[in-house]
C-alpha cells in the first residue's frame, strides 16, 4: 500500500480557509499577515492559530459552514487524487486549519480521511477557541507516522505535499516530498518542486 498526505490550504485548495472566514469580519488583512508569518517558520504555528482564531470570534457558526462548503479548490485538484488512487495511493488531508472546510473536499475530491482541528462554537457563534490534532507545529509529523504504522505504510511508500513551515515535520517521513508554490523554508527540505498552480505537475515526478 502506498500513502500520499496532501495539506489542505494552499496546497488543496487554492488560498487560506481563516483568510476567507475573516473577510465578512473585515479582518481579512490582519489574519493574513499572521499566516503569512507562520508559513514561513517566523511565527510559531500554535501560537499563530490560537492569535488568529480569537479574531474570528462572533462570526455566526451557520455563515462559517456557508462559507468552507465553496472554498476554491488547487488547479488539478480531482485529476491528481484521481490519477493516484489509481496507482494505488491512500489518498489524505491534514490541515491547520478546521474540519469545516476539511470535510467538504475530502467529499467532493474522494479523499480516503482528513485530518484537520475543530472551530469552538456555542449558542450559533464561534467563540475564538479551536482544538484538534492539528495545532502545533510537530502535529503533521506525529500524525503521519500514527497513520503509517494503522496501515503498514513505509517511509519509501509515502508521498507528502506541502506549502509551509507546518508542513516541514511530516517531510522527514516520506521518501517523495513535494514542496508546492511553497515558502523557502519547506522548499530546502523537498526532493520535489513545483512552482506552477498546478496540482497534477506532482504526476510527473512519482
Amino acid at each position: 500500500m502506498k500513502l500520499a498526505v496532501f495539506d489542505f490550504d494552499s496546497t488543496l485548495m487554492d488560498g487560506e480557509t481563516i483568510d476567507f472566514l475573516a473577510k465578512p469580519l473585515g479582518l481579512e488583512a490582519k489574519v493574513a499577515k499572521i499566516t503569512e508569518e507562520a508559513m514561513a517558520g517566523r511565527l510559531d504555528f500554535f501560537e499563530s492559530l490560537i492569535q488568529r482564531v480569537s479574531l474570528l470570534k462572533g462570526l455566526e457558526y451557520s455563515k462559517a459552514v456557508e462559507i468552507c462548503k465553496d472554498l476554491p479548490l488547487m488547479p488539478g485538484a480531482y485529476e491528481t487524487v484521481s490519477e493516484l488512487k489509481k496507482m494505488g495511493y491512500k489518498v489524505i488531508c491534514f490541515s491547520g486549519g478546521f474540519r469545516i472546510g476539511t470535510s467538504p473536499a475530502k467529499e467532493k475530491l474522494g479523499l480516503d480521511a482528513d485530518f484537520s482541528n475543530i472551530l469552538h462554537e456555542k449558542d450559533g457563534v464561534l467563540t475564538g477557541l479551536v482544538g484538534g490534532d492539528m495545532m502545533f507545529g510537530f502535529s503533521k509529523g506525529d500524525m503521519i507516522q500514527r497513520v503509517q504504522s494503522m496501515l503498514g505504510v513505509s517511509v519509501e511508500n509515502t508521498l507528502v505535499v506541502g506549502d509551509g513551515a507546518n508542513d516541514v515535520s511530516m517531510f522527514k517521513y516520506a521518501s517523495k516530498k513535494v514542496a508546492f508554490c511553497a515558502k523557502d523554508v519547506l522548499k530546502k527540505e523537498a526532493n520535489i518542486i513545483v512552482d506552477k498552480k498546478d496540482l497534477t505537475q506532482i504526476l510527473k515526478s512519482i
